[in-house]
């Protein structure tokens, strides 16, 4: 099922950025007070701002200005999910934060890494 996860509508992306992302800068990117908000997944950071899913009030918004690799892996909106560990996930879970990412390098600019990132493959 190669198509699963293509977006409904085509998304013209940029290329991938590197830049470093300090913790601190991707914590306050939370899209509050209309601002940025990013999520990272694997110390990988996306910027979800056009997505009202991840601004304050939204369904997701738990995840924004935050690494949620373990509550994606875990399909969870738990906010003690919500953090960068996940190497202790089940295989499925592991599988799962995979297709996350997939899903998400389809439809999300990658604006850089989380410096000092511990959670990558």
């Amino acid at each position: 099922m190669a198509g699963k996860f293509e977006p409904k509508v085509p998304v013209q992306l940029n290329p991938p950025k590197d830049d470093p992302i300090t913790k601190e800068e991707l914590a306050a990117a939370d899209g509050t007070n209309g601002g940025k908000s990013y999520v990272a997944i694997k110390g990988i950071v996306y910027d979800v701002t056009g997505n009202q899913a991840y601004q304050p009030g939204g369904s997701y918004h738990v995840f924004a200005g935050k690494d949620a690799s373990r509550a994606l892996g875990k399909t969870s909106t738990n906010v003690a999910d919500v953090r960068p560990e996940w190497q202790d996930l089940d295989d499925k879970e592991k599988g799962v934060l995979n297709d996350w990412i997939t899903f998400f390098s389809k439809r999300y600019n990658v604006v850089g890494r989380v410096v000092g990132a511990t959670n990558t493959d």
